[in-house]
């Protein structure tokens, strides 16, 4: 009997079979990459208690309704983008950050002013007061220092010690806000006031000689120096109506002073700085924070911090 001649039945195609499962699966393992791009971490739970019902969540329980898990609306950015809201968020709490940082380094400033004029005060020998507050300093510079009774020019012994005082101020100058220069006077008579002219006048002149001779020591000499914008040096004239002590012959000179207030920043205000704080009131704005707050202005105080040329 003739042999039937035999060929093979397919088997041409069949490497097809393997390169499809391939590309499955290649497909799968990228689907499950992007899935895991951007991991949240309620739905990374809802997904494992998917697979093991008996998995309990460590914070929150997932229901039907809840805005997490796999009841959550469907995220409408694209994998990998951050959510607006969060970014705004982080970018306000770096912002803010910086801001604390800033401010730390400006009540640092501060403190190292105060200590350093403190030392000065005290190697000086002379009558004078400092205190430290909440974000300023304060000088009472008495009559005999500065001034001889009922004359505004000053000593050779207060220009010398305003000498020493002005490297200090200059070396604190970027966070320094506001000096704020104020002359008083003291009542000659018990029974009877001042004149209001004269008394004004003597109490302005003594603050303006301050305050001139101040700029003059603070203000940048180049641009390579740092120096105190004149415009943060404010006098006031005050008479003799903010005594501190008895108007009797063993007080009255505590009276006759001029005092210097020095203010430092304060970056998180949003009334902005002492010039920005001017600017504003120029042009009508509110210089209110909020209720509680108010100018800082005293009234009836006499700015004698410039005069038109």
């Amino acid at each position: 009997m003739k042999k039937k001649s035999g060929g093979g039945e397919g088997g041409g195609a069949n490497w097809m079979d393997t390169y499809g499962d391939m590309v499955t699966l290649l497909l799968c393992f990228f689907v499950l990459l992007y899935s895991m791009s951007t991991i949240d971490e309620n739905k990374w739970k809802a997904l494992v208690q998917s697979f093991n019902p008996n998995a309990t969540p460590s914070e929150t329980e997932i229901e039907a309704g809840d805005e997490h898990g796999p009841f959550a609306d469907p995220n409408e950015l694209e994998a990998g983008i951050m959510d607006p809201n969060m970014l705004k968020e982080l970018m306000e709490a770096a912002q803010e950050a910086s801001m604390a940082g800033q401010q730390g380094q400006v009540d640092k400033e501060i403190d190292q002013l105060y200590e350093q004029l403190k030392s000065l005060v005290e190697a000086s020998g002379a009558n004078i007061e400092i205190t430290k507050g909440d974000g300023y300093v304060f000088l009472s510079l008495v009559d005999t220092v500065f001034f001889y009774p009922d004359q505004y020019v000053m000593l050779p012994e207060g220009r010398e010690l305003l000498n020493q005082i002005a490297p200090i101020l200059k070396a604190a100058a970027p966070s320094i806000d506001e000096i704020r220069i104020s002359g008083h006077t003291a009542q000659g008579q018990d029974d009877a006031e001042n004149d209001p002219e004269g008394d004004r006048m003597l109490s302005a002149q003594r603050a303006a000689q301050v305050s001139y001779y101040l700029q003059q020591l603070c203000r940048p000499k180049d641009s390579s120096d740092q120096g105190l914008d004149p415009a943060r040096i404010v006098g006031q004239s005050f008479g003799q109506w903010r005594p501190i002590a008895a108007n009797d012959d063993d007080n009255r000179r505590k009276n006759r002073r001029v005092e210097m207030t020095i203010t430092g920043k304060d970056l998180g205000s949003k009334l902005g700085d002492a010039l920005e704080q001017y600017y504003t009131q120029r042009e009508g704005g509110s210089l209110k924070e909020d209720e509680s707050s108010a100018p800082a202005e005293s009234a009836g105080a006499t700015d004698q911090s410039g005069q038109e040329g």
